[in-house]
């Protein structure tokens, strides 16, 4: 596991946690910034996988 790996893991579990709290305070911006934060961060994770497909190809 790379460092993209984990921080994409770990930017993706406090963005749900601050997508669910904003939607639980009713706060529609908090709520954004952790939807957008949780999807950046499967973004990284993805990133983070196709590094190391690529280097066990090699």
């Amino acid at each position: 596991m790379n460092k993209d790996q984990v921080k994409g893991h770990v930017d993706e579990a406090i963005g749900k946690v601050k997508e669910v709290t904003g939607n639980i305070i009713n706060d529609d911006e908090l709520e954004v910034e952790g939807n957008v934060q949780k999807n950046v961060g499967k973004v990284q994770s993805k990133v983070g996988d196709l590094k190391e497909e690529i280097k066990k190809a090699l």
